[in-house]
């Protein structure tokens, strides 16, 4: 960095950078558009996206009651059996609070289970199965006050007794015959501190954990930037200095969908969206909508069918020019997708899957924005702001 520094100092003294200097210029540009591409997400949301199985991470402060996990994945067509573990240490010994374990075996059933001092406890055995061969799926693990609430697709599926206090559990394991998009942990904000780059716990820089950027993390897609790459606010890790998820997120929403923001929109104020384009879906729509004008601040208008994702607003009752531009289509039939739009001061930054998908100006002032509305052909599993 004092290499960078004394480039940025030339030039602001309006003097030719040196050749081996200007060596720098495309490094540090890469460095910089890498930082604006990259999602930060805000404190309580930790997410991990296309993590390789077996798998193994940290759940950064650990879990406490009114927390979820969602696991979203597909089953292959030669699934034999798959397990969640959420266990009480960051290694592969030690106590399993919950075992979860779908086995296609001819029988089918869905074991849970406890392994408590190096011994199994007595199994739950629900002999129904929820998940289909070569089909993908959304499972919500919700911490309640008396077990484990477990969701499969949106349904209610079994409630697992805590046998060990939820404080104790530090970590979520995926191993088994299973292809895994994105392993969420929601809630919990900032509670047990949070590793600054270079250390150990699971976000990326740190050597264990098996979030991005590390040994045993995904493809590095999505999570927490890598290490020190990312926004660094006051609370020393990526996302720090973002403004956390307020409220209860909104499970299973029935489409159309309309909600007040609370407080209105304010810049950094991110809002995050999972769901399903269903098959033979046509056209949906997300507005963030000023009320008392009608003014439509942000219309994203995917088209699965046209492989198209249309951006626009509707200002004093006209429509302004479409944004169609896009270097990839992440909203497909069949697909789930996990959106986070963030507000900034002159444009909303739009994440899928991790990935930076585009940006939208701002037409009109976003003070305004009051509602969110969410409507057309999709299967919305979450919305939080």
């Amino acid at each position: 960095m004092q290499r960078f520094s004394k480039v940025s100092s030339g030039i602001k003294r309006g003097k030719n950078p040196s050749a081996a200097d200007q060596t720098w210029f495309p490094v540090v540009l890469a460095v910089l558009l890498r930082a604006a591409m990259t999602f930060v997400p805000p404190p309580g949301y930790q997410p991990v996206y296309n993590p390789r199985i077996p798998y193994l991470g940290a759940i950064h402060g650990g879990l406490r009651e009114g927390m979820s996990i969602s696991i979203l994945g597909s089953i292959p067509k030669d699934i034999s059996r798959f397990h969640v573990n959420l266990r009480c240490s960051e290694s592969e010994s030690g106590d399993i609070a919950l075992h979860f374990n779908p086995r296609f075996d001819g029988w089918d059933k869905v074991v849970f289970n406890t392994f408590k001092d190096g011994c199994w406890e007595s199994e739950e055995k629900v002999r129904r199965m929820p998940f289909t061969e070569g089909h993908a799926f959304e499972t919500l693990i919700g911490v309640g006050a008396k077990g484990y609430e477990v969701k499969v697709n949106g349904k209610d599926f079994h409630t697992f007794k805590h046998r060990l206090p939820v404080q104790q559990v530090r970590a979520i394991q995926v191993e088994g015959d299973v292809s895994i998009q994105s392993i969420i942990v929601i809630g919990g904000g900032t509670a047990g501190g949070s590793p600054g780059c270079g250390m150990e716990g699971g976000y990326p820089g740190g050597m264990g954990g098996g979030f991005p950027g590390g040994p045993a993390g995904g493809s590095g897609q999505g999570g927490f930037p890598g290490g020190c790459g990312g926004i660094i606010g006051p609370g020393g890790f990526p996302g720090s200095g973002l403004p956390g998820l307020g409220g209860q997120p909104i499970h299973n929403p029935a489409v159309p969908f309309s909600i007040l923001i609370p407080g209105g929109m304010h810049p950094k104020r991110t809002f995050i969206i999972r769901g399903q384009v269903p098959f033979g879906a046509n056209r949906m729509a997300i507005n963030f909508v000023a009320s008392r004008s009608g003014n439509m601040a942000l219309h994203l208008n995917p088209r699965p069918k046209d492989g198209e994702v249309v951006r626009n607003s509707l200002i004093e009752g006209d429509w302004g020019k479409e944004e169609r531009q896009l270097s990839t289509n992440p909203f497909r039939e069949g697909q789930f997708f996990d959106m986070s739009i963030r507000c900034g001061n002159k444009k909303f930054k739009v994440f899928v899957n991790g990935e930076h998908v585009f940006d939208f100006s701002h037409r009109t002032s976003f003070h305004e924005i009051d509602t969110l509305e969410i409507r057309g052909d999709v299967q919305i599993y979450y919305v939080h702001f």
